[in-house]
């Protein structure tokens, strides 16, 4: 079946904060301007796993960005305990083993698993760095087809290798997409960004957007305008 996405779900909140405490005071500020909040490591090891739990109780949707890489059978026992958290999204390291431990973990909750193909922090020679012989866009596009056959419900990657993603994956995967930045906003360590607009006009289904509305002086109203520029590019 293809992916369906709501309007209101195609943005994603991240909670890029210290403590849950100031979690609160940003999804108190939002309101109804949004529904969907992203919890990485730092929150996660603050308390977020219980904020977590709130959340999703208050009726609101969470992305669960821990980006699990082990042996496969330690995150076969992790991701089966996460089902119980209730939440929609969860990250784990695009290396094949990997997402195989993560889909038999999985089972049949449903909760979806996403998987990361390579950090928008990332250029052509950080992975050089690295020890990965690969350029950005073949190492994108090799791990969204080993994804694709592992059974995963969808890919995170940079906004500007959405298209790529897209024809790998075909149309029943979801694309999340971190590192995006309305015109005029700062790229911050993100190195491979495209506005809210370009995205969706990219095939992307959801945004993952912290810093520009986050430290926003009107977080709500940073939000608003976000979901008008997605509006008018869906």
């Amino acid at each position: 079946m293809a992916r369906k996405t709501e309007l209101k779900d195609r943005m994603i909140v991240a909670l890029d904060v210290p403590t849950i405490w100031d979690a609160y005071r940003i999804v108190g500020a939002l309101g109804d301007e949004a529904g969907f909040y992203k919890i990485g490591y730092r929150l996660a090891f603050a308390g977020g796993l219980d904020l977590a739990r709130q959340l999703v109780a208050e009726g609101k949707k969470v992305f669960l960005d821990l980006k699990l890489h082990d042996i496969g059978n330690t995150v076969t026992e992790g991701v089966d305990s996460l089902t119980r958290l209730g939440v929609t999204f969860l990250t784990v390291h695009a290396y094949p083993q990997t997402m195989r431990g993560a889909v038999t973990g999985r089972g049949e909750a449903a909760m979806r698993l996403l998987a990361v193909t390579a950090l928008t922090s990332y250029d052509d020679g950080d992975l050089k760095d690295a020890g990965y012989g690969l350029a950005v866009r073949d190492l994108v596009r090799m791990r969204a087809e080993q994804a694709r056959v592992a059974g995963v419900d969808g890919i995170v990657c940079s906004a500007a290798e959405t298209q790529l993603v897209r024809d790998v994956i075909g149309s029943d995967m979801v694309i999340v997409t971190p590192g995006i930045r309305p015109a005029g906003s700062a790229a911050g360590d993100q190195k491979r960004t495209l506005t809210p607009a370009e995205a969706i006009r990219a095939g992307a289904d959801h945004l993952v957007i912290g810093r520009p509305i986050i430290r926003a002086a009107d977080p709500r109203a940073a939000a608003a305008a976000i979901m008008d520029e997605i509006a008018s590019a869906a």
